[in-house]
């Protein structure tokens, strides 16, 4: 299987979840389980139930996270000499052209993208069209909404 590439932040917070699964909300639920059992009738016990899909969501979700570590290429952009220009894991300010706002976006992994936070993955259409420029360059992509067109005010490594 291919490596996924991440930021060092993304590998962190889901270092940081998986320990919490493991750690915490896994003996939390066997607990639950245990303590529902001591009320006797399983079939009609709705908290034993629960604890189980809870359980299994839980086991899940552990083996989801340990899949992705395990296929995971950190990339730190602070150790990469880009020269000024855009790559994975650049933090970049653009000036819509259409309606004068300032954008700031980060390139990160698919599984970190969050646009309300202005994490967008490298495989989306405007961080495709953004790698590889610098501050000056002016990019044009479509997006769903139909062309947009940005220049490049800054390029951070963070």
């Amino acid at each position: 299987m291919n490596k996924v590439p991440m930021t060092v932040r993304g590998h962190e917070l889901l270092q940081e979840e998986l320990k919490k699964l493991k750690s915490v909300d896994r003996p939390r639920v066997i607990e639950a389980i245990a303590e529902a059992r001591a009320h006797g009738d399983l079939k009609e016990n709705a908290e034993y139930h629960a604890a189980k899909e809870q359980q299994s969501f839980i086991e899940g979700r552990i083996k989801d996270l340990e899949g992705k570590l395990s296929h995971l290429q950190v990339i730190d952009v602070t150790a990469i000499d880009a020269k000024g220009k855009i790559v994975f894991g650049s933090t970049v300010q653009l000036l819509d052209e259409d309606t004068g706002k300032e954008i700031v976006y980060t390139l990160v992994g698919e599984d970190e993208a969050d646009i309300k936070t202005g994490m967008i993955s490298y495989t989306s259409p405007i961080a495709r069209a953004l790698i590889g420029k610098s501050e000056g360059d002016v990019v044009s992509f479509q997006a769903p909404g139909g062309e947009k067109i940005f220049e490049v005010l800054e390029v951070r490594y963070v």
